[in-house]
């Protein structure tokens, strides 16, 4: 039984933190809202922390599943922060999508004070959390990954080191530019067919099986139809993954074209009123 602390339950965090328990770890938990800390409690065992610092306090590791870059320094940083309550050696694994700036500063402060520090941001949206298959891409040292890994084993399928501090902020970029892309040509493709007359389902189902597949296609075509985009990860958390991901391409060169005029139709769903609608919301522009 490793001692483990999880700060942030939101729709990711809440299974994710469960699932530490059913492969057997002691589980303490943090949240900003109490009541969702003590609904966790109540419905998986073990117990929470007032602050960060009290939650982290004799874990091994500290887990952590925010939601941008200052919230990530709030939980990691002060008197009341995680690495003030985190014991020499434990270290500390970043489920947060934030910069690969920020990770790298904290993880500099963690290395000072002879901590770890992993950038583990996932990818399979609220179904993998609860399903425990997420995508985990993860930077740091070896040495501390290979500690890492069996503990972020509970919820994921698969789990890669792909560098040093922040290459898994870096690749869950990738991951972001790929989705918005991909839901962007799927919410175009739909609406067309829409416009011909033609049954989108049925279209599907033979164009699924061929170049055109992805996962955004066989699990989001249903829905993106029937006007349903209740599923998890919402516009308004994909607008703050795509501005880092458009700021780090102007730092680093990279050309972003498609990325940038898709994170403005984004805006159009913001507009709409629909921030709070999954990424698929994409084709409320196109079939107004």
């Amino acid at each position: 039984m490793t001692k483990v602390a999880f700060l942030g339950l939101g729709v990711m965090g809440y299974p994710m933190a469960g699932h530490l328990v059913s492969k057997g770890h002691d589980v303490r938990v943090y949240n900003r809202t109490i009541a969702k800390a003590e609904a966790w409690v109540a419905q998986h065992g073990g117990n929470f922390g007032a602050t960060p610092r009290e939650a982290a306090e004799g874990a091994d590791f500290i887990m952590a599943c925010v939601g941008n870059d200052d919230d990530l320094r709030t939980v990691c940083l002060g008197d009341d922060g995680a690495f003030a309550g985190m014991k020499s050696g434990s270290i500390f694994v970043d489920h947060t999508t934030v910069s690969a700036q920020v990770t790298r500063e904290l993880s500099a402060v963690a290395a000072a004070q002879g901590k770890g520090f992993v950038d583990a941001p996932v990818s399979g949206g609220q179904a993998g959390a609860v399903n425990g298959v997420l995508s985990v891409m993860c930077g740091g040292t070896e040495a501390d990954y290979a500690r890492a890994e069996p503990i972020i084993a509970a919820y994921a399928r698969v789990c890669r080191r792909l560098g040093d501090s922040g290459a898994g902020q870096l690749a869950k970029m990738m991951n972001q530019i790929c989705i918005a892309g991909l839901v962007q040509g799927l919410a175009e493709a739909l609406a067309f067919g829409q416009k011909a007359g033609l049954d989108g389902a049925a279209v599907v189902e033979v164009i699924s099986q061929g170049a055109a597949g992805s996962w955004q296609m066989a699990n989001r075509h249903k829905t993106m139809l029937a006007g349903d985009f209740d599923f998890g990860f919402a516009v308004d958390w994909m607008r703050k993954d795509l501005k880092i991901c458009l700021e780090t391409a102007d730092e680093i060169g990279a050309s972003l074209p498609v990325t940038a005029l898709v994170d403005q139709f984004y805006k159009d769903v913001q507009q709409m009123g629909g921030g709070r609608n999954d990424t698929s919301s994409l084709i409320r522009r196109l079939v107004k």
